[in-house]
Formats: C-alpha cells, structure tokens, sequence
C-alpha cells in the first residue's frame, strides 16, 4: 500500500530567508498596530487630564452664632455644617460626630429648644438662633439635673453618645411638660402626656447607643423629670 501523500504545504521548505522575512513582516506589522494606537491613548489621556473640573473657591461669609449664651465671629464658607463649625472651627468638640448623616444622634444641640442634628444642617442656617451644646446644658459649676440623673443611673458606658443623648433628653422632657404628643401617645386630644417609659423611649428613638444602655437612660430621664416638674 503506497504512503500517504503529505500535504503539499508540508513538503515546502522556505528557505531561511523568507521565514526571516515573515518574522520581520509580523514585527512591523506589531509595531505599525502598536504606534497607531499611540495617538489614541494620548488623546484619551489628554481630555481625562483636563476634564477634573477645579475646586471651587467659595468666599468665606461672616457669619454671628450665639452659642451657650455668647455670640461668636465667624468667617465660614456657606457649605459649613454646624457640627464642623463647632467642632473644627470653635473648638467646642463636647458635641460629637457619629454618622455624619443624622442617623445616630450623637451631634445633637438644641436650637431655639428644639433637637437638631447638627450635622444637618449649614452654621449660616443658624444665625440668630439661640444654640446650645453640652457645654452650655450645666449651670456654671453645678451639674444640669438630667446630668446628675445620668450619672447616678449609670446611663452611659463609653460615653460618646452621651451629650447627644442629654441634649436630646432636655428637649424630651420639656416636650412632655408642654404638652407634645408623640406617635404613642394614647390620646392626643388630651393637652397633658404622662411620663412613661414608652413616652420616653418614642422621643429618644433618634439617639442611638452602641453600648445598649437604653434602660438606664430612660430612668435617668424619669428621675431628672421628677425634679424639674416639682
């Protein structure tokens, strides 16, 4: 039986030179592709470069806070929150920054009485407005009865939430004193609101404490309420 026949392209032997210059072909060809998308890359490098808008540069304004009853001077940009005002700025660092997105309460102060998480909200919102931080809630050396409560109550572990928590628990009972319903109060057409613990824990469902010490926080609300009330 006679041998297959081989492919013809197998029994072509080019000769060294020409497999050279395929090799070569091949290497200027790779070349050519390679330095045609040189260009290319530059000019989509050239626009990314270029494309980063600048920073925008917005002029301070002057800006009165009265805070703890002083007034204090500030030049600060309008993008300013009030929590970095204090914090950054006036150096009243007792109010502290958790989440940065009102979530936790740790950055509470009361404006005009009210609860505000001062991280949101602009310091120039707040001009004319009384604030008050933690380091305004004690009355000069002695202790605020909602601080003593927390103390005695052992109301707080770490402490980080803790002038969130007392800012936020003044307000709390001065809500309750006035009157205020909440989500759970039973009748709302009724002009009084008994302090009760679910009362409490509704109003303060805002500061979170990392720790858990939800209960002892509530009593220290229910103790300091007794005395400001008598």
């Amino acid at each position: 039986m006679p041998d297959q026949p081989s492919h013809p392209a197998a029994d072509v032997h080019l000769p060294a030179d020409v497999d050279t210059s395929r090799r070569g072909f091949m290497q200027s060809t790779l070349l050519a592709v390679g330095a045609s998308q040189l260009p290319l890359a530059s000019a989509n490098a050239a626009p990314a470069s270029s494309a980063t808008p600048p920073v925008p540069v917005v002029p301070p304004r002057a800006v009165t806070l009265h805070i703890n009853g002083a007034d204090h001077q500030l030049s600060i940009e309008p993008r300013v929150t009030l929590l970095d005002a204090l914090r950054e700025v006036l150096h009243l660092t007792g109010t502290k920054k958790g989440c940065d997105r009102g979530q936790c309460g740790a950055c509470t102060v009361l404006v005009d009485g009210r609860r505000v998480n001062s991280c949101l909200t602009l310091a120039v919102m707040q001009q004319g407005a009384k604030i008050t931080t933690i380091e305004g809630i004690a009355r000069g050396q002695e202790l605020a009865p909602i601080q003593a409560a927390f103390i005695e109550h052992d109301a707080f572990q770490c402490g980080y939430c803790t002038p969130g928590q007392i800012c936020s628990a003044v307000a709390c009972i001065a809500e309750m004193k006035a009157g205020t319903a909440s989500a759970v109060t039973p009748d709302v057409r009724q002009q009084t609101v008994a302090f009760t613990d679910p009362e409490i824990r509704e109003r303060m469902s805002g500061n979170l404490c990392r720790c858990g010490a939800y209960n002892n926080i509530v009593t220290a609300i229910q103790a300091a309420s007794t005395q400001t009330r008598a």
